[in-house]
C-alpha cells in the first residue's frame, strides 16, 4: 500500500464494525458483516429474482432480492385502481386500459372523468363486489347518468388468460341521451428501454400489443345494446400515463357531423416521430343511453373462447352468487340479524378494499445521513393495499411485497409512490423518505395474528413438541388442525429473517434516552406549526410535546414495541425458532411498574407522552421586516417550556396501553381508562371515540395557517377498532373491570356501526375520518382502507 501518493490502493480493514474492508478512496464502497442471519454485504451484486441477494449500506439497493409470493395465474390480470375502471397485469410492463367518458356538452378537459377525484363531484362510485381476484362489479353514479361496470377473468394459458370488462350506461327515467365513451390502450413511456419491443396499435376496431411477457393480446368492443352513433380512434404518443387524459383532449379535431354539428372527434397525432413511437390507443364512442359494450381481452395462446354477451351475462350472476355465499361463511352478518341494505354496505366495504389493492412499480425517493441529497431507492415492484381477511394468499402476497423493500439496516420506507400515476397525485415534499422514519409495526403484529387465527396454514411437523403444546394452550387451537407443507408457512420461513432484521430496526434506531422508553424520529420546529407534527407516528398532527428534543418518550411507541415482541414471539414460535429474547422484551416492557415511572401522571391520573412542553403557545400574524413581503402565521410562545408530562393532550395516546393489551386485566390504571372513556366531555360520543378530548387547549385548533386539525378530535375508525378489540380482550377475562369493559364495548361497537352506516345511507361513500360532534364524515372519499373495518366490527372479529 502506498502512502502520501497516488496508485493502487488495497483494501484496509474498515473500523467501527465487527468486521468490515474498504479502500481508502473517499466514494468507497463498504464491505461488512452482521450477524443477524444477512449474507455479508457487497456494494455489487443486486439480483432480482433470487431470494438471497446482496447489499451496500446505500439504503436504495435490496437486502434479499426478490421474494414474491405469487398468486395463481388467475391473478396476472387485476384491476387499476385510482381510475374510475382499468385493467393492468402484474408484471413491470404491462400495458394499462382504461375507461374515461364525458357530457357531449363538455367544454374543457376537466369535465372528462378519468382519475378518481373527489372533484369530480360524483354523487357516488365504488365496488359493489370485488373478490380481488377474478370478478368485480361497480356503481358510478355521475347524474343524470348510471354507469355500471364488471369484469370476470377467464385464466389459462402462459400469459395471464383473457378477461372481459362490460360497462352499462342508463339515464334517469330511461332517457335516451348522447353520451361520449373511451375506451384507450396504453404503454408506460417512464420505463423507456426497459420495456422493449413492446408495441399497441389501433386495427379494424381493436386494440392490438406485444409485450415481451403477455406475447400477442387484442382488446375487441363488442356492443350489446343501444346505438353507437358515431367512433374515432386515434394512434398517438403521451409523456406519461399521468396525462393520459390531457393528451385525449389535445387530441379532439372538431368536424361536421349531421346532427349534432360540431362535433369533436379524436384525430391525428402532429407529435408523432421517429423518436416518438405510439403508446396511447384510445378510442372514442359517441353513444345513445342505455347503452351496454363488452371490452374483450384474448390472449393468442389461450384457445378458450373468451365470455361475451349472454355468456359474460351468466357467468357474472354465478360469481356474484357465489360471493354474496363466501361473504355470509366469513362474516356472517344476516346470522347475526343485520337487515339486507346494511349487509350490502359491508359487502362494498370489502369490495371497494380489495378493489383497491394495486400492482406498482417504480423507485421511491430516499434520503439518509450518507447522501446529501435525496436518492433513488432501487426499481421494485409493490402489490399493495390493506391485509384482508378475506384472502389468505392476498394478505401473504402484499406483506412479502413491502418486505422486499428492506434494506440492509432493516429499514421498510414509510410510504411508497411509484410510478408516474402515483408520483403525479403525491406533493412532492411527501415523496422522499427518510430512512430515519419508522411507522407504527402494524405488518409485524398483523402477520401475528394471521398466524394466531389460522395456525393450521403454518405450523409444519411434531417436532418441538413443548413449543406446540404452548401454542395449543395460548392459542386455544386443536393440535389436529395443524398440518406440514404449507405454503404459506413456507412462505413465513423465509419472511423471518427480514422480520428480525426490521425488528431491530426498531429497537435500535427508536429507542429514547431513559432505559426501556422510545421516540419516533422526524419531528421538526420550523417555528409556524402549533405543534410539531409527528408523522411517523400515524397520528401526525396529535398534540405532542411543544417542542421536539432528544428528551421525548412516546408511550404510543412503547406500545407497539410491546405489541411487536409479542408479535415476534408468536411467529417464532411457530416457525420452531428461538423466541425466549422476544419473549424477555415483552414482559418487560409489560412491566407495569416501568411504564408508570415513565409515563403515568400521579396528578391527572392519566397516560402521557413527555417531554420538553408548555401549553402556552398560539399563532399569531406577524408583520414583515419588508413591507413588500405578506405577514405569515407562525407560533408565538408564552410561556417557556419544561420537561414533564404531556397530561394536557389526553386522547387516543394516553389509551394505548389498553389499546395493544399492556395492561393487565386486574391493573388499577385499566380501571381509570374505562372510567375516562365513558365521560362525553373528553372522547365519548354518540359516534365514536374522538382522537383529542373536548378539554384539551388543542381540541379541533389549527396547527397552522394553511393546516386543519386532522387528529384533534375527529373519530378514526382505526384507533376505534383497537378500542373495541381491547374492550372484548379485557370483558372476556375474569377481573374486576371485565363487566364494565364488556358494557363499554357493546355500546361503542353500537355507535360505530351505526353511524358509518347512517352517512354512507346519507352520502353514499365511506369516510377518512367523522366528527366528533355529529357524526358527520370528513376528509377523504371514498376511503375504504381502515375504515372498512367496520366490516370485522359488525361481524365482532378483531
Amino acid at each position: 500500500m502506498q502512502i502520501g501518493n497516488l496508485g493502487e490502493v488495497q483494501n484496509p480493514p474498515k473500523p467501527g464494525v465487527y468486521m468490515g474492508m474498504k479502500s481508502r478512496e473517499p466514494r468507497s464502497p463498504v464491505f461488512g458483516m452482521m450477524f443477524y442471519d444477512l449474507a455479508a454485504s457487497s456494494h455489487k451484486g443486486i439480483r432480482p429474482g433470487v431470494y438471497m441477494g446482496m447489499k451496500s449500506r446505500e439504503p436504495r439497493s435490496p437486502v434479499f432480492g426478490m421474494m414474491w409470493y405469487e398468486l395463481a395465474a388467475s391473478s396476472h390480470k387485476g384491476i387499476r385502481p385510482g381510475v374510475y375502471m382499468g385493467m393492468k397485469s402484474r408484471e413491470p410492463r404491462s400495458p394499462v386500459f382504461g375507461m374515461m367518458w364525458y357530457e357531449l356538452a363538455a367544454s374543457s378537459h376537466k369535465g372528462i372523468r378519468h382519475w378518481c377525484d373527489q372533484n369530480d363531484n360524483l354523487a357516488t362510485y365504488g365496488w359493489l363486489r370485488h373478490d380481488g381476484v377474478t370478478f368485480g362489479e361497480q356503481l358510478i353514479t355521475d347524474n343524470p347518468h348510471n354507469i355500471t361496470t364488471s369484469f370476470i377473468k377467464t385464466p389459462g394459458g402462459e400469459h395471464g388468460g383473457h378477461w372481459t370488462v362490460r360497462i352499462n350506461v342508463t339515464t334517469k327515467g330511461n332517457a335516451k341521451v348522447p353520451f361520449v365513451l373511451i375506451w384507450y390502450g396504453a404503454l408506460d413511456e417512464s420505463l423507456g428501454a426497459a420495456a422493449p419491443h413492446s408495441r399497441i396499435w389501433y386495427e379494424d376496431g381493436s386494440i392490438l400489443g406485444h409485450t415481451p411477457q403477455l406475447h400477442n393480446f387484442r382488446v375487441n368492443l363488442v356492443p350489446n345494446q343501444g346505438k353507437l352513433l358515431h367512433t374515432s380512434y386515434s394512434e398517438a404518443h403521451a409523456p406519461g400515463l399521468h396525462l393520459l387524459k390531457e393528451k385525449f383532449y389535445a387530441l379532439l379535431k372538431v368536424e361536421r357531423h349531421s346532427i349534432f354539428g360540431k362535433l369533436a372527434v379524436l384525430g391525428a397525432d402532429d407529435e408523432l416521430s421517429k423518436d416518438k413511437d405510439i403508446n396511447f390507443v384510445p378510442i372514442q364512442m359517441l353513444v345513445e343511453t342505455p347503452f351496454s359494450i363488452d371490452i374483450v381481452y384474448t390472449t393468442e395462446d389461450l384457445p378458450t373462447p373468451p365470455l361475451k354477451g349472454e355468456k359474460y351475462t351468466k357467468a357474472l350472476e354465478a360469481k356474484k352468487t357465489s360471493f354474496d355465499i363466501e361473504f355470509e361463511e366469513k362474516f356472517k352478518l344476516d346470522e347475526k340479524g343485520y337487515p339486507p341494505h346494511d349487509v350490502a354496505i359491508a359487502r362494498a366495504a370489502l369490495a371497494n378494499t380489495l378493489g383497491g389493492v394495486g400492482y406498482f412499480f417504480g423507485a421511491g425517493r430516499v434520503q439518509s445521513q450518507y447522501t446529501r441529497e435525496p436518492v433513488p431507492y432501487w426499481r421494485a415492484p409493490l402489490y399493495t393495499g390493506v391485509p384482508s381477511r378475506w384472502s389468505n394468499d392476498i394478505q401473504m402476497d402484499i406483506a412479502a411485497h413491502w418486505l422486499d423493500l428492506i434494506n440492509v439496516e432493516g429499514w421498510i420506507p414509510r410510504e411508497q409512490i411509484l410510478g408516474s400515476e402515483a408520483l403525479a397525485r403525491v406533493p412532492k415534499e411527501f415523496v422522499v423518505q427518510s430512512n430515519a422514519a419508522a411507522n407504527p409495526p402494524m405488518l409485524l403484529i398483523q402477520l401475528a395474528h394471521f398466524v394466531k387465527i389460522r395456525p393450521e396454514l403454518f405450523v409444519s411437523g411434531s417436532k418441538h413438541r413443548s413449543t406446540l403444546d404452548r401454542m395449543f394452550s395460548r392459542l386455544q387451537i386443536r393440535p389436529e388442525l395443524f398440518v406440514s407443507g404449507s405454503k404459506h408457512r413456507s412462505t413465513l420461513d423465509r419472511m423471518f429473517s427480514r422480520l428480525q432484521a426490521w425488528y431491530q430496526w426498531f429497537q435500535t434506531t427508536q429507542k429514547g434516552d431513559e432505559p426501556t422508553s422510545y421516540r419516533w424520529r422526524g419531528r421538526e420546529d420550523d417555528g409556524l406549526q402549533l405543534n410539531p407534527k409527528t408523522l411517523t407516528s400515524g397520528l401526525d398532527d396529535y398534540p405532542r410535546a411543544s417542542h421536539p428534543s432528544d428528551i421525548e418518550r412516546h408511550v404510543d411507541l412503547r406500545c407497539w414495541m410491546y405489541a411487536a415482541a409479542d408479535a415476534m414471539m408468536t411467529i417464532a414460535d411457530v416457525l420452531h425458532r428461538d423466541s425466549s429474547k422476544y419473549e424477555a422484551t415483552k414482559e418487560q416492557l409489560g412491566d407495569e411498574e416501568l411504564l408508570n415511572e415513565l409515563h403515568w401522571s400521579s396528578h391527572t391520573q392519566t397516560y402521557a407522552d413527555y417531554g420538553l412542553h408548555t401549553d402556552g403557545v398560539k399563532l399569531v400574524r406577524q408583520q414583515p421586516k419588508n413591507p413588500s413581503e405578506g405577514a405569515r402565521v407562525v407560533r408565538s410562545v408564552t410561556v417557556p417550556p419544561q420537561p414533564r408530562l404531556v397530561t394536557s393532550a389526553f386522547g387516543y395516546v394516553s389509551l394505548f396501553p389498553m389499546l395493544l393489551k399492556v395492561l393487565k386485566p386486574d391493573s388499577d390504571k385499566l380501571g381509570k381508562i374505562l372510567e375516562d372513556l365513558d365521560k362525553p366531555e373528553l372522547l365519548w360520543s354518540p359516534y365514536g371515540l374522538r382522537s383529542l378530548s373536548k378539554s384539551s387547549p388543542l381540541y379541533m385548533k389549527r396547527n397552522t395557517e394553511h393546516d386543519p386539525p386532522y387528529w384533534r378530535g375527529q373519530i378514526w375508525i382505526p384507533i376505534n377498532y383497537l378500542a373495541l378489540s381491547s374492550l372484548k380482550h379485557y370483558a372476556s377475562i375474569e377481573g374486576p373491570h371485565a363487566a364494565r369493559a364488556a358494557e363499554l364495548n357493546a355500546r361503542l361497537r353500537d355507535n360505530i356501526v351505526r353511524n358509518i352506516l347512517n352517512e354512507y345511507k346519507r352520502a353514499g361513500y365511506l369516510f377518512e375520518q367523522y366528527s366528533g360532534e355529529d357524526g358527520k364524515g370528513s376528509g377523504c372519499k371514498p376511503f375504504n382502507g381502515w375504515t372498512a373495518l367496520v366490516v370485522l366490527i359488525m361481524a365482532d372479529e378483531y
